[in-house]
């Protein structure tokens, strides 16, 4: 029998009702003749909630014991659907992190997965068929502590099982019906996307998109690992995150991502000399601050320079505080900060074999008065940075100028 992993969010399993909704989709595959593991998240708001708790009980908590807190949203799941599933009459198992057991770094609150022991599951599909209810988020260090993977990191969760378990696919269901070519919220004529390349779908999510945490999707990638996007509301077809060979006809852009967690900041008057860049972003990779955008300005006298640079808003003072500790090795003037951007993507495996997409991209900006900041380009993937509250309207005009917009 082919393996099916099912992935349910927390939208998904809000309430009882919404559980009994996610048992009747499992029942369904089973009976359609899939061994199935399902992986679920917390209870939706529950993750936040406990979150608030670590927070209020200790500001600058252990992240060892803020890992056995927050990891206990989806051991309520786990075992609410599996007495569901079994009162359906469909025989079920809740699995934990630690019961697999799946095995992570020791990096509480961000762990990464290193291994994920399947001989209990599939013993028990040999045996009987038993469901597998596996809880999304949630490891096991080397030294027997609970870790988590952070936000998200249920999506990960399962598109590791689903390579562990060599399944057939991986369904991802959440609260909306697949991968739009961008957010309908801004773009009502935004297109559901039937197939999408591993690589189109991590740039889109590490750009922005909310639909997939990026970890799931580079872990698919790396395990071809085909996942599919649905609805857990509605039976519509979803999106398949697939090989670019299982697209016949490839759009030369995808889609338009959006991200307005976006800081940029200035170091002004740096030497123009060989190794200032190292020990600017040296530090900071150190941090564990990811840089994103980088961009130094043409240094006029040779001897002097200005490097802008960007992170993610909520580790802006981070960022800021061990720049600030390197001026002596650096030798900057002074740090601008600027929290009133955006960046917008545009991204498609088609721009690998097109020209004209950045044209078109930074004509059809200057038509609508935006300027641009800092631009950053990959094979598939062209982003700008620019002034937050013109984000809706360049996502809107860029749609249109690519052709996405649904007929």
């Amino acid at each position: 029998m082919s393996r099916l992993v099912m992935k349910f969010g927390g939208t998904s399993v809000a309430d009882l009702e919404r559980i009994r909704n996610v048992a009747a989709r499992v029942k369904a595959e089973v009976e359609a003749g899939h061994h199935v593991a399902v992986v679920v998240s917390a209870m939706a708001g529950v993750t936040n909630q406990l979150v608030a708790w670590c927070r209020d009980a200790c500001l600058l908590h252990d992240a060892r014991e803020y890992d056995t807190v927050v990891a206990t949203g989806e051991q309520v799941t786990v075992g609410l659907l599996a007495l569901t599933l079994q009162d359906m009459g469909v025989p079920a198992r809740s699995w934990l992190g630690w019961q697999l057991p799946i095995r992570t770094s020791s990096v509480h609150g961000s762990a990464r997965i290193r291994s994920i022991e399947t001989e209990g599951i599939l013993k028990r599909f040999e045996m009987d068929g038993t469901v597998a209810v596996v809880a999304g988020f949630q490891g096991v260090a080397d030294d027997g502590r609970i870790t988590t993977l952070g936000r998200g990191g249920s999506d990960t969760s399962a598109v590791a099982l689903a390579a562990a378990l060599e399944a057939e696919r991986c369904d991802i269901y959440t609260d909306v019906d697949g991968v739009y070519t961008t957010d309908p919220r801004i773009v009502p004529a935004a297109r559901k996307i039937d197939k999408i390349a591993y690589e189109e779908m991590l740039e889109l999510a590490s750009q922005g998109a909310k639909v997939l945490q990026t970890r799931s999707v580079e872990l698919a990638y790396v395990h071809k690992v085909r996942v599919q996007v649905r609805s857990s509301f509605s039976d519509a077809p979803g999106t398949l995150v697939c090989d670019e060979d299982e697209i016949v006809e490839q759009e030369v852009v995808s889609g338009i991502a959006y991200s307005k967690d976006e800081a940029k900041v200035t170091l002004t008057n740096v030497a123009d000399v060989p190794g200032v860049a190292a020990r600017i972003f040296g530090p900071l990779g150190d941090a564990a601050i990811n840089v994103d955008m980088i961009v130094q300005n043409v240094s006029e006298d040779g001897e002097r320079t200005d490097m802008t640079f960007t992170v993610p808003k909520s580790e802006l003072e981070r960022a800021l505080n061990v720049v600030e500790k390197a001026r002596d090795s650096i030798g900057f003037e002074r740090i601008i900060k600027d929290t009133n951007v955006a960046k917008v993507s545009v991204i498609g495996i088609g721009m690998r074999s097109h020209t004209g997409v950045a044209k078109t991209m930074f004509e059809t900006l200057a038509a609508k008065g935006i300027n641009i900041q800092v631009i950053s380009t990959s094979e598939i993937k062209i982003s700008v940075l620019i002034a937050a509250e013109y984000t809706e309207l360049a996502v809107r005009a860029l749609h249109t100028a690519y052709g996405l917009d649904a007929a």
